[in-house]
């Protein structure tokens, strides 16, 4: 067993590999030319900026620009003015402290102060293995009541339908409370399409968390206060269900895998068997003693 996991594991690098060469080349290819789009009509749009404001030099539009980036860095939103509500009212606070435990990170929001940045670090340092504890309990409790369900309703020779029938309920429910309809909450909140409701769904319960699209930020609109911390309580039981999901899919992925292989060594090792069986017998020399 030792020697087949050994057999295997360099031809899951290189499918690892694969995968990443063949992301890349795939993100490339979507996305380089819309961002040479997009920064030849920011540059544009600054040119005619100057244009229609004689009094300002390309320096001191620079500098402005420089300002916002700043303060987009620090969390503030150019965008509408000084009412604007807090980042660091409770409920974001707690939204935010969510994203460091479950180490989402979206990157829109972080600490200004040196107090802030130095208790964060510590706050992650047991918040990370506290969170791990908790969706690994989290985990064993969703497994042990599919396990209940196939106990309950198990009948000789029904065992694997009872399976089957267990997983495809969980998979069913909890795509449903935390994939299909999480997006059209957030498309009515927020104001986005399905697609970048899903896509930000998926994106924040995978923990990749690009920060692209984040609750709660838009000065524009009016949210109840409750709003991101009922978001981040949604995040913590979304992430234990996804990660069973993909727990359950790279162990199907590694059976797979070991399965191939070893039927590779049997087709061998069947090949030379029949080689040998087909070699005629040598003629044997008895030496009388």
């Amino acid at each position: 067993m030792h020697s087949q996991q050994i057999s295997w594991t360099p031809l899951l690098v290189l499918g690892y590999l694969f995968y990443l060469l063949l992301g890349a080349m795939v993100f490339q290819l979507l996305e380089k030319q819309a961002e040479t789009h997009f920064r030849d009509q920011f540059q544009l749009e600054k040119l005619k900026f100057l244009q229609n404001y004689t009094c300002l030099d390309r320096q001191a539009l620079e500098q402005f620009v420089q300002v916002l980036m700043e303060a987009w860095e620090k969390g503030v939103n150019p965008e509408g003015n000084s009412t604007n509500p807090s980042n660091w009212d409770f409920s974001n606070s707690f939204f935010f402290a969510g994203t460091v435990v479950t180490t989402i990170g979206y990157g829109n929001l972080s600490p200004s102060t040196v107090a802030g940045q130095i208790f964060c670090v510590f706050y992650a340092l047991f918040g990370v293995p506290l969170n791990l504890a908790f969706l690994n309990q989290l985990g064993k409790a969703l497994n042990a009541h599919l396990l209940t369900l196939e106990r309950w309703v198990q009948k000789p020779g029904r065992a694997q339908v009872v399976q089957t029938l267990a997983v495809a309920i969980f998979l069913t429910t909890g795509t449903l409370l935390f994939l299909v309809f999480p997006p059209l909450v957030f498309s009515y909140v927020e104001g986005w399409s399905y697609g970048e409701g899903f896509y930000f769904t998926f994106i924040t319960l995978s923990t990749i968390g690009f920060g692209d699209y984040v609750v709660g930020t838009n000065p524009n609109k009016h949210y109840i206060s409750v709003y991101r911390s009922l978001t981040a309580i949604w995040i913590v039981f979304g992430l234990a269900w996804l990660a069973l999901v993909f727990n359950v899919g790279a162990d199907l992925m590694e059976r797979y895998l070991q399965l191939k292989w070893h039927k590779s060594d049997l087709s061998l090792a069947e090949g030379d068997t029949t080689k040998l069986e087909d070699e005629p017998e040598q003629p044997r020399i008895h030496i009388p003693s």
